[in-house]
């Protein structure tokens, strides 16, 4: 075999084991899924992150003045045609299913600083229908990268699309639940929207 082919190869299966061995570590099993009751994955603790940006209207909006009550926290752009719209609905379908209303607030942070005006924001809720249910958050770049950050979050871009999944966060501020998009289900959230707001009525 050429020396150059074998080193490949070599190199190839390190990236294989090191990406199985992550799995592993971090990637929460069936059983623990089970173990926690909630349909969504749960992440390894993670210390509450806060921000604070604005929405749609201008108002500031900070995470840590909504605890006492769990978050829903998602990751959109409003000129988004596929993975976005999709989440949105079945944000606002599992809202309706679970009965618990407003009860818990959802913010969708911009992943497109440049195309998610104001205007293109309402838009987005209008057309999904989650006016008055759902803060599009803005701002600029260096605003929102921090946030990204915070959460792992890949934003839009030409070559690539955006990390796109759902959280829960408790009354506490700690992630809780995470729903990446290939597993989000209008049931699945539906019913870890209720026992999350179960867990904080428990608390409070």
């Amino acid at each position: 075999m050429h020396p150059r082919t074998r080193a490949a190869l070599m190199l190839t299966a390190t990236f294989v084991l090191v990406a199985a061995l992550a799995i592993v570590l971090f990637g929460p099993s069936s059983n623990e899924r089970i173990a926690s009751g909630f349909q969504g994955f749960t992440p390894p603790d993670v210390p509450p992150r806060d921000f604070a940006l604005k929405d749609q209207d201008g108002e500031t909006v900070r995470l840590s003045a909504l605890r006492g009550s769990p978050v829903a926290l998602t990751f959109l752009y409003s000129t988004c045609e596929d993975t976005c719209p999709t989440t949105a609905s079945v944000i606002r379908s599992a809202l309706d299913q679970s009965g618990v209303g407003d009860d818990i607030p959802v913010l969708a942070v911009s992943v497109d600083p440049e195309g998610d005006t104001p205007l293109n924001a309402k838009r987005f809720l209008v057309e999904r229908r989650l006016t008055g249910r759902m803060r599009f958050l803005l701002g600029t770049r260096a605003e929102l990268r921090r946030v990204w950050k915070a959460y792992g979050i890949q934003p839009q871009g030409d070559a690539f699309d955006h990390s796109s999944r759902v959280l829960l966060i408790d009354a506490q501020g700690r992630q809780r639940v995470s729903f990446p998009f290939s597993d989000l289900t209008t049931d699945g959230l539906a019913h870890d929207l209720r026992l999350i707001a179960a867990d904080a009525r428990r608390s409070a």
